[in-house]
């Protein structure tokens, strides 16, 4: 056994692939070693693969252990900021290139999906629902910017009954659906990209904490009991770093969300809720995201824990948040809850570069990682491929640290999010 296991997840229970990987116990060379096997890592040794590279991934736990294992599994476009904000800061020209981007990681993993046949329960389709009608006027702004940005085709506006013709509840006054986004088992697309690795060629081990990165030409990657002499290096840990690369975590935070899992309803009551079996999230700062599983059982996460503290009881949090949703499932018994963390940037954009002249960074997705991840691992293959433009497109983004520094971060975040959730329940 390896000595982090899974955290006690649906996914977990449900996964596909039990093989535990070997720990690294040897000095081994790579073109290319990567930090972390969650969807970063293993996009971006999917598509270095692809281009002929010799890649090896070391994860610290087991495959997907992080936020690409414990997410709500939504395939959502665009970024955690909208094009429109980041056009504010890099100009209108250099927002066409994000807008190109902002819906290529869905493509990317229906891609992956299909080109390596992952079983992880695709659906297609996924709805932003509104609960006041200033949410509703931004969702009819948002479907004009994504048309202008190229996303035609694929959203439609839905009115008062339009929304309860998707989703079971009184709760919404609106919506926009897209049916480019969906839901997949978000642990078992990292483990079927992971066995897209090992058949490409490339190798993973497990239980294999990197302690240490000495930086030089050819760097060298170290284990407790083996190393990776490479060409390059990508650091695809996101919140779960540990203080391996200090100069990566001044300017951002990891935090929790909490999900959990119903016992498996029946087709009647499943249908009742969600009609199409599209995944929803709605509008508020501080959102709300469910969907139903591959066997019929509802999905509910929300909540967020700055500085990514485990509740100590996560269905006192989200149980009250689903029955605000469906009052019908009252008595329906909850047989999963987890927590998970993702790292939260100032600017709620990824942070993305280069440390000296061979390792790369891509972390701080912001709660909006399923589809980000998959684009940046395409682009940072690009990068170390000699092709860097969309790279240096994000790496030129800026980033601020957090007021109030390390022992303030979480405070005044706290603060910040209490103001835009007071800012959602009263519709300002």
């Amino acid at each position: 056994m390896t000595s982090v296991p899974h955290a006690a997840s649906y996914y977990a229970a449900s996964a596909n692939d039990k093989v535990e990987r070997a720990l690294l116990a040897d000095n081994i060379e790579s073109d290319v070693c990567i930090i972390g096997a969650g969807y970063t890592g293993l996009s971006t040794a999917i598509h270095l693969l692809e281009l002929g590279f010799s890649v090896t991934i070391l994860e610290a736990a087991r495959i997907g252990w992080g936020a690409s294992g414990r997410n709500g599994g939504q395939i959502v476009n665009s970024f955690s900021r909208d094009i429109d904000s980041i056009e504010k800061t890099v100009g209108v020209e250099n927002g066409k290139l994000f807008g190109e981007m902002a819906f290529e990681g869905s493509k990317i993993i229906k891609g992956l999906i299909n080109k390596y046949q992952i079983q992880c329960d695709l659906k297609d389709g996924g709805v932003f629902a509104a609960i006041n009608p200033k949410q509703m006027g931004h969702l009819e702004a948002q479907k004009s910017l994504w048309e202008k940005h190229g996303h035609m085709g694929h959203l439609e506006l839905l009115d008062g009954q339009g929304i309860r013709n998707v989703v079971g509840t009184e709760r919404y006054v609106g919506g926009l659906l897209d049916k480019s986004g969906g839901h997949i088992h978000p642990l078992n697309l990292a483990l079927g990209e992971a066995a897209a690795v090992e058949s490409l060629g490339g190798k993973i081990f497990e239980d294999s904490a990197v302690i240490r990165v000495d930086q030089g030409d050819n760097p060298l990657v170290h284990t407790a009991k083996g190393s990776v002499k490479a060409k390059f290096v990508v650091v695809a840990g996101n919140a779960y770093l540990n203080g391996l690369m200090p100069e990566l975590q001044a300017k951002s935070m990891p935090c929790g969300t909490q999900v959990l899992t119903t016992e498996p309803l029946s087709d009647e009551l499943a249908n009742s809720l969600l009609p199409q079996d599209y995944c929803v999230e709605d509008c508020n700062y501080l959102l709300d995201y469910f969907r139903l599983s591959g066997d019929k059982r509802l999905i509910y996460g929300g909540g967020v824990v700055y500085g990514a503290r485990d509740p100590a009881d996560i269905e006192a949090i989200i149980r009250p948040k689903m029955l605000e949703t469906f009052p019908q499932l009252n008595d329906v018994k909850i047989d999963f809850t987890w927590t998970g963390n993702f790292l939260l940037t100032l600017s709620r954009l990824p942070q993305v570069g280069r440390i000296g002249d061979n390792i790369y960074y891509s972390q701080g997705c912001s709660g909006h990682g399923v589809t980000y991840t998959h684009l940046a691992g395409k682009i940072l293959a690009e990068a170390i491929k000699g092709q860097a433009t969309r790279f240096d497109a994000f790496a030129s983004l800026p980033h601020y640290p957090f007021p109030g520094g390390h022992m303030f971060k979480v405070p005044f975040s706290a603060i910040g999010a209490w103001y835009y959730t007071m800012r959602d329940k009263f519709g300002i």
